[in-house]
């Protein structure tokens, strides 16, 4: 079966194998989040390199970390600097990605962008949160749609422009139903000691700013 129920805990719980043994085959996984629906694969290179086929993602912009907690970051080796360590205590779970330095060794470099971090987000989504947990290591996300189309507010939209890749087994499809329309996650780089918006996003600034103070962007 390609396309599974995601609406409740126990769609979470009974999802959990079969997403185990299709990211273990080097799969692809479709699923909701915070904000829209989203592209993923295990965090390894063969995986990313995959991810990036399908999409037709180009060079050197890479993907995001999906993760269950900031401990989870914490053990693959992600630093967080005085800023980052502010406005993930303020904003996480949610939709704010934080670029991160550190992870050398436990996690693939084609995830580093340009300035040489890892882009992570503690997600809110509670089944694709609970679904990681499970798993135990974070997934890659990007929007799931085609290179220039609107990213996929509703599972529909997600089966009708992948209906191919869903049916030969490609990819596996977490059904959570229609989103809503929700911008994507605020983008901040935090590899140096001044954190530097890249996205603006979910969160607007002036929140960041109200909450965090001389810490933000």
């Amino acid at each position: 079966m390609t396309v599974l129920a995601f609406h409740d805990e126990r769609d979470v719980d009974d999802a959990l194998e079969t997403v185990r043994s299709h990211l273990a085959a080097n799969g692809i996984l479709a699923y909701p989040t915070e904000t829209v629906y989203g592209l993923g694969c295990r965090p390894v290179d063969e995986s990313v390199r995959d991810l990036a086929r399908f999409k037709q993602r180009p060079g050197g912009k890479p993907f995001l970390l999906l993760i269950s907690s900031r401990p989870m970051a914490e053990h693959l080796g992600l630093h967080f600097t005085d800023a980052a360590s502010a406005m993930a205590t303020a904003f996480w779970p949610g939709p704010l990605t934080l670029v991160l330095p550190g992870g050398e060794g436990k996690l693939p470099d084609s995830l580093r962008g340009p300035e040489g971090g890892i882009a992570v987000r503690w997600t809110s989504h509670r089944g694709v949160s609970r679904l990681i947990n499970g798993l135990g290591f974070p997934i890659t996300s990007t929007s799931a749609n085609r290179p220039g189309a609107p990213p996929a507010p509703g599972s529909g939209g997600v089966i009708d422009t992948f209906r191919a890749e869903i049916k030969n087994g490609r990819l596996l499809v977490l059904d959570g139903g229609v989103l809503g329309n929700v911008p994507s996650s605020t983008l901040i780089d935090c590899t140096r000691r001044v954190p530097r918006m890249v996205r603006t996003g979910a969160i607007p600034l002036p929140e960041i700013q109200a909450k965090v103070g001389s810490l933000a962007p």
